[in-house]
């Protein structure tokens, strides 16, 4: 483990593996009774799921397996927050960011992983993480879940950059206050970014 990591890791607030909301009561049920794998990849994997509806029929659904991602608000002291402009293959785009990663060290606890990737892409360490929010991304295809935290009490530490994308990456730095108007102008379109700036502009009466 790097300096960087350790420290990143050594300062970040504990807290608990978050929990899945209760689930309501289903109005009808369905049962998965199985799946077929049809592709592995560097990040995800693919499978046709068979599953029985409530009127005893079979249906077949894509399925999606993605570990999860985390990602961090880093809140400077006076009020802008610490972004990344990066590109995105599948987009073929630049896109305006909270700093983010996937969960692909298994068993490690996400507020760990988040202030790893806090540190490596923007070289700051959070001494206070909070989780603010988790969702699913593309429910329709997909299982992946995302956690947002807010990052205070930042202090500068060295960047330690991943793959092509995060070396051409740019990192910026926003009002938060001005978050509403990027948003309006389609300049900050990535759904973690959207939920995780509004999330602390409400969170911060800002």
């Amino acid at each position: 483990m790097s300096t960087t990591q350790g420290e990143a890791q050594g300062e970040a607030q504990e807290t608990a593996e978050p929990e899945p909301a209760p689930e309501a009561a289903p109005a009808a049920v369905f049962e998965k009774v199985g799946e077929e794998p049809i592709y592995q990849g560097y990040v995800i994997s693919l499978g046709i799921g068979t599953f029985v509806g409530p009127d005893g029929a079979t249906f077949t659904r894509d399925v999606v397996h993605h570990p999860g991602a985390v990602s961090v608000v880093p809140l400077l002291d006076d009020g802008r927050v610490v972004l990344v402009r990066q590109y995105r293959p599948a987009l073929d785009a630049w896109l305006l960011e909270i700093p983010a990663g996937k969960r692909d060290v298994p068993g490690e606890p996400p507020e760990i992983t988040a202030g790893r990737e806090l540190a490596e892409e923007v070289g700051y360490i959070a001494t206070h993480l909070e989780l603010v929010a988790q969702f699913h991304n593309s429910a329709g295809f997909s299982d992946e879940l995302s956690l947002v935290y807010l990052g205070t009490g930042l202090r500068e530490t060295a960047q330690d950059l991943q793959g092509v994308e995060e070396e051409h990456m740019t990192v910026e730095l926003v009002p938060l206050s001005a978050v509403d108007d990027l948003i309006a102008r389609a300049e900050i379109t990535d759904a973690k970014t959207i939920i995780g700036l509004a999330l602390a502009q409400r969170r911060l009466g800002r």
